[in-house]
């Protein structure tokens, strides 16, 4: 069974840093480009990073931009969004999922930014 498991989540206070990952089951995560999304009340879910297949290549929105960081280890089969400065407006359910040929939503982690 294809899968992906998000973690990490939390209840932090602004500024706070949080590590999310996303363990990748069931296929070769190296194949893959993987993107964050996250969605929070009352808004559509938005993709925050990506990463290419190889680690080489990133993009993140420009509300993360300096804050957030993705990064991968294919032979754990994981990709991490390192979240710092964390402001309440990140405050939402985290996602992770392959760019093409996505797989169903997950349960994602919950991230809670409030002071």
């Amino acid at each position: 069974q294809l899968q992906l498991a998000e973690s990490g989540g939390g209840l932090v206070q602004p500024g706070w840093s949080l590590r999310l990952s996303c363990v990748a089951s069931g296929f070769t995560l190296d194949y893959f480009a993987i993107a964050w999304f996250r969605q929070a009340p009352g808004k559509e879910r938005e993709e925050v990073s990506c990463i290419s297949a190889d680690g080489g290549s990133t993009t993140s929105a420009d509300s993360v931009k300096g804050r957030f960081s993705v990064s991968r280890d294919n032979a754990e089969k994981t990709v991490y969004l390192q979240m710092n400065s964390l402001k309440p407006e990140d405050t939402g359910v985290y996602y992770c999922n392959k760019v093409i040929n996505p797989l169903p939503w997950g349960q994602g982690t919950q991230v809670t930014v409030s002071s």
